[in-house]
């Protein structure tokens, strides 16, 4: 997204664009997926005096906005990614931490059996699935 279209979705809520706003959004871009504190690190690099508080808050207008959006992919800090992005379902490695993405076609019997019998349409961008890895189960 353009800096000008940022600042119009900003200017159309009453708020402006901030070098701050423009860096965290530049920061999930680049870093794909990113934990607030992972974002709060690139950020630092480029502007000392952004403080942690201004990235989640900044994280969740970006959300409100629909720039981006969150999943939880351990027990700790959502994990944002762009929200352009093609849905994807995550795959997380309990061992080595590595998150991989796969086709949201391969929950489909899942899907389906769930709107068939509850009328329940999942989110699969938000779904996270948790096990080991390949490179991971081969060192065992």
């Amino acid at each position: 997204m353009s800096a000008t279209s940022l600042a119009a979705m900003l200017r159309e809520r009453g708020l402006r664009l901030t070098p701050q706003r423009q860096l965290i959004l530049e920061a999930v871009h680049e870093l794909g997926h990113a934990t607030p504190e992972s974002v709060h690190n690139a950020v630092r690099e480029r502007a000392a005096g952004v403080n942690i508080t201004t990235v989640y808050r900044t994280l969740e207008l970006l959300e409100e906005l629909g720039l981006v959006n969150h999943t939880h992919l351990s027990h700790g800090s959502p994990t944002y990614h762009a929200a352009g992005e093609d849905q994807h379902v995550h795959l997380v490695c309990r061992s080595c931490g590595s998150i991989d993405e796969m086709d949201p076609a391969v929950m489909s019997p899942v899907t389906d059996r769930l709107r068939a019998e509850r009328d329940f349409r999942v989110d699969v961008g938000h779904v996270s699935l948790f096990g080991v890895c390949g490179n991971c189960k081969e060192n065992e």
